[in-house]
């Protein structure tokens, strides 16, 4: 079962929603954020409270998280955000282009993050899941969602088209052209969501590591009912749209264009010279010297085993680590990530007119995270890029 409870939240009141929401506090830069800053009203003062501070200034410093907590105590004075009467659920939907997905905001237990029913992916840093730690512990809050998919559920789709048929409580199109909405759930829905959540066997982290890793940090220090469980984004599966997350060489390691195709053509055979983009699983565009080529495994060379198939793992395991001398993605000054919402054209101008190489990947897919999740197993660094970004400042829980 899914042990997913109603919360009494701190939410933006209405008319101010487009004040308050921010993108996450870690896809911006210092300068991006000083930037939100000069709205007063704007998340980014309690998530990268040192823009309320010097230029420069140290972000994990005490004098940061002391700010953002009289920053957070500020906006719930002023009346900028406004506490839920009851615990309830709250539907938060986004729109990208012609993509929609709405979720569930809920808080989603502790004690099954422990035991692997919330299934996770990824390695976290111990320098991020401090910095999240000590965050939350100061604020006595939980203010980022962690962000968590589930296998499609006939009655949570039910539930949700109910509650979503109504106007939402507040609608914002965000300054990336996204539009958000926010719904609260009726009082007499909330036992049947709850119900529902615990017809689900398994949770999957989607995004958002380092917040649950801090939160059961903070729950094996406090061992209290509020911390028993953490503030959470849930989506169906099949409503996500997961991008690609390329990647990018600055060198060759002195190999040649042709040495380069050389390198590939023992795990990948040709498939149309020109192309910049793949279009199916095992396929992978590259460009060097100014033009792209698309690449696809051979078959002699696929594997079944839920890591080592991986389109993200074929690549680094035959190419980037044996021909281009990247032994760890992770730490590694030789190699960049770009998400798959820059575009192609992003990394065409990366590359430039320099001795390096991109790789245009095919997104890895939900099914294939849950695959490794349920084996209890790692993916590669920046494997998934998710798109709509969930905002932060839709809804704060206290601890």
């Amino acid at each position: 079962m899914a042990d997913v409870r109603p919360f009494r939240a701190l939410r933006p009141r209405a008319d101010l929603a487009a004040d308050v929401i921010a993108p996450p506090y870690d896809v911006l830069t210092e300068a991006e954020a000083r930037t939100l800053a000069r709205n007063p009203r704007s998340f980014v003062r309690i998530t990268r409270s040192e823009v309320d501070l010097e230029p420069g200034a140290d972000p994990h410093s005490d004098r940061a998280y002391t700010r953002a907590r009289a920053n957070l105590d500020a906006f719930v004075a002023e009346g900028i955000l406004v506490e839920d009467a009851q615990p309830t659920y709250s539907f938060y939907g986004q729109t990208m282009g012609s993509h929609t997905q709405v979720g569930l905001l809920g808080a989603a237990s502790v004690e099954e993050y422990d035991r692997g029913l919330i299934a996770k992916h990824e390695l976290t840093r111990p320098d991020k899941e401090d910095d999240r730690t000590h965050h939350m512990d100061v604020l006595d809050a939980q203010v980022g969602l962690v962000f968590l998919a589930y296998r499609p559920s006939a009655a949570l789709d039910r539930i949700t088209a109910e509650v979503t048929a109504a106007r939402p409580q507040w609608q914002v199109t965000t300054e990336d052209g996204v539009v958000h909405r926010l719904w609260v759930a009726p009082a007499d829905s909330v036992p049947h969501i709850q119900q529902a959540f615990a017809g689900l066997r398994k949770l999957y982290v989607a995004d958002g590591h380092h917040r649950s890793a801090a939160a059961s940090r903070i729950h094996a220090d406090r061992g209290s009912e509020t911390s028993a469980h953490f503030l959470a984004g849930l989506y169906p599966s099949d409503r996500l749209l997961v991008l690609s997350y390329n990647r990018v060489v600055v060198d060759r390691r002195g190999l040649s264009a042709e040495g380069l195709r050389d390198a590939l053509s023992e795990t990948y055979e040709v498939v149309e010279e020109g192309r910049d983009t793949p279009r199916r699983k095992s396929e992978v565009a590259v460009y060097v010297d100014r033009k792209w080529t698309t690449w696809r495994v051979r078959g002699s060379m696929k594997s079944t085993d839920p890591v080592a198939g991986l389109d993200v793992s074929v690549l680094q395991d035959r190419v980037l680590r044996p021909h281009l001398g990247i032994d760890d993605p992770r730490t590694s000054r030789r190699i960049t990530f770009v998400g798959g919402i820059r575009g192609v054209a992003a990394l065409a101008q990366a590359v430039g007119d320099g001795p390096g190489v991109a790789f245009h990947m095919f997104p890895t897919s939900l099914d294939e995270l849950f695959a490794v999740a349920d084996a209890g197993r790692i993916m590669p660094p920046k494997s998934t890029w998710f798109e709509p970004k969930l905002r932060e400042g839709v809804a704060v829980r206290r601890l």
